[in-house]
């Protein structure tokens, strides 16, 4: 089962190592990052660089294609080449995926027009932007197009997918290892639930 997640300078670390975690532990699963070029790569907060052998036009089909955000992909949106790739790639695919801003790559390669999809909630204007529908559930599936909201529910979206490539009782296997299991301190992590104050500080730390 060969699993790829593109990376590109400024990607979103979470977004990428979250579901890598998870769905490195699907039995019989292969997860390969891949770059515009191979070589090393920065998160966008600067401190994770992370070497990249494979160059993602090496690659012409996977079971799943799972897309990060992060301040990289505003380029990657207007590079037909990669968007052309998206495409060809989507064809082979079980199961086409992003994370929160990958999510724009997805529209942008024109797989969201007319359906529901979720973002980052910073993001909303652009995805609707290409022709997608946005709705902030954590999690959306259309048959085999996935779209999570931002960061850390690209690991509620890989345990969802692992139990769509495997069953539950993997799943949940795979949960109980990893111990997800989240009892966060502040109950703020939504924009319908955190205060005008909160909001206007994420808005100042991206």
């Amino acid at each position: 089962m060969d699993i790829v997640i593109p990376l590109f300078d400024r990607f979103e670390p979470l977004d990428a190592i979250g579901p890598y975690e998870i769905l490195g532990h699907v039995p019989g699963a292969r997860v390969r990052f891949v770059a515009p070029e191979p070589g090393r790569v920065t998160d966008v907060l600067g401190a994770l660089r992370v070497d990249v052998a494979t160059r993602y036009s090496e690659v012409e089909a996977c079971d799943v294609l799972l897309v990060p955000g992060g301040v990289g992909v505003r380029p990657l949106v207007g590079e037909a080449d990669f968007l052309d790739w998206v495409r060809r790639v989507h064809e082979t695919t079980r199961f086409t995926t992003s994370v929160c801003t990958g999510a724009l790559v997805l529209g942008a390669a024109g797989l969201l027009k007319g359906h529901t999809a979720t973002t980052h909630w910073e993001a909303v204007a652009d995805l609707e932007g290409y022709g997608a529908t946005y709705t902030a559930e954590r999690v959306v599936r259309h048959d085999r197009i996935v779209t999570s909201a931002g960061v850390s529910a690209g690991i509620d979206l890989a345990l969802g997918l692992a139990a769509l490539l495997t069953d539950d009782l993997t799943a949940e296997a795979i949960q109980l290892y990893t111990e997800y299991d989240p009892q966060p301190p502040f109950d703020s992590g939504s924009v319908a639930k955190a205060s005008p104050e909160v909001v206007a500080r994420a808005r100042a730390l991206g």
